[in-house]
């Protein structure tokens, strides 16, 4: 069984404070009895500077993008191999954000979960349906579709690598987080589709939920057994807000 899993991702942002004040500050409000592993996930241009400071802490480093080849005339990205370099040990795949605004494909996707897990870098792939698509009854084959093709073309041993984040694209951003059944129906559709297509142990797969994520609906999100742990937007680049969050993991 996996720890609970909190990634903070700043998006195109930065701390009101130092990037290592940030995180020393952090450090101090996360208690080291609370079983849960935290990620932060900085801009590129600050992920030296973050990984620096998360040496010597039990956070680790994540990126919010990678490109699918080592290198060449690819002006603006960024290789798994750099990546690595720079001490990251997670990158983000397939946010909405990058699908809908940078029109992503599932095949693109696909291609950059491979490249990370080429690299022994570890893939959170995300999934998740428009407003639209819940109105319509189409949440259950939307993110099938996505898990699937995300994954396509992937053995076992590297899907048990890879880790789900369900975030539906109604709550991203908006204050609306979904409920808890909303939340477990879509996580156990998720978990039943990597069971039947990878045979993998339930419990060891591991699902988050992101959206509108807070310190006061956290705790409630997490007394679900099928949230593994939480794809963390606006509130991470709050210390009172985030820490909180990583606490209610206990």
């Amino acid at each position: 069984m996996f720890p609970r899993l909190i990634v903070g991702n700043w998006k195109m942002n930065v701390p009101t404070t130092t990037t290592n004040l940030f995180v020393a500050q952090l450090a101090k409000r996360v208690s080291a009895n609370v079983p849960v592993e935290v990620v932060l996930a900085p801009p590129f241009p600050f992920l030296s500077e973050v990984g620096s400071a998360v040496a010597g802490t039990s956070f680790t480093l994540a990126a919010q993008n990678v490109f699918w080849e080592e290198q060449g005339a690819y002006t603006g990205e960024v290789s798994g191999a750099m990546l690595k370099s720079l001490g990251c040990q997670y990158v983000l795949i397939g946010h909405s954000e990058r699908r809908k605004i940078f029109g992503e494909s599932d095949d693109e996707i696909n291609k950059k979960v491979k490249a990370v897990l080429h690299h022994d870098l570890f893939p959170i792939l995300c999934v998740g349906e428009s407003l639209e698509e819940r109105d319509a009854g189409q949440t259950h084959h939307v993110v099938r579709v996505q898990t699937l093709a995300g994954l396509q073309g992937l053995e076992k041993v590297d899907v048990s690598k890879v880790t789900l984040a369900y975030e539906p694209v109604w709550a991203i951003g908006t204050g609306r987080a979904a409920s808890v059944d909303q939340a477990e129906d879509v996580h156990g559709l998720v978990r039943e589709t990597l069971c039947e297509q990878w045979s993998l142990a339930p419990q060891f797969i591991r699902i988050l939920y992101g959206g509108s994520v807070s310190g006061e609906n956290a705790g409630v999100l997490f007394q679900s057994d099928q949230i593994n742990g939480a794809l963390v937007g606006k509130a991470c680049l709050d210390l009172d807000a985030f820490a909180s969050i990583i606490a209610s993991t206990a």
